[in-house]
């Protein structure tokens, strides 16, 4: 094995750690936070850098092996526009609702699993 596809190995194993990392507190933060506006930014930021950085880890592994498609950059470029996209409209649909007078209904009261217990 060359220097540099050792390097390039590295370089893949690194972004797959990082991308599970991301995805991983994304995916806490949604079952853990309570309020909508808190649960918006889990999936639409760090799970989005997390896949991100498993496609980018998945791209460049192709490279090396020969193997390059454009499939990992589509689906990078499909999730980075979307995923900002929905979030902003959850996060207007909430203020819609709070605006008009109809107030959201509290979480419930139990400290169950699915809710961020302060302490």
């Amino acid at each position: 094995m060359t220097g540099g596809m050792m390097l390039l190995e590295i370089l893949v194993a690194a972004l797959l750690i990082i991308g599970a990392a991301f995805t991983l507190i994304g995916s806490y933060g949604l079952l853990k936070l309570d309020q909508p506006m808190k649960r918006l930014h889990a999936p639409t930021k760090a799970s989005t850098l997390g896949v991100g950085s498993l496609l980018l880890a998945s791209m460049i592994h192709a490279f090396a092996s020969g193997d390059a498609s454009l499939h990992e950059l589509l689906v990078m470029a499909f999730l980075f526009v979307t995923a900002p996209i929905s979030g902003n409209f959850i996060a207007k649909v909430h203020l819609h609702r709070q605006r008009g007078g109809k107030e959201l209904p509290p979480p419930p009261e139990e400290k169950t699993w699915a809710t961020y217990a302060e302490q």
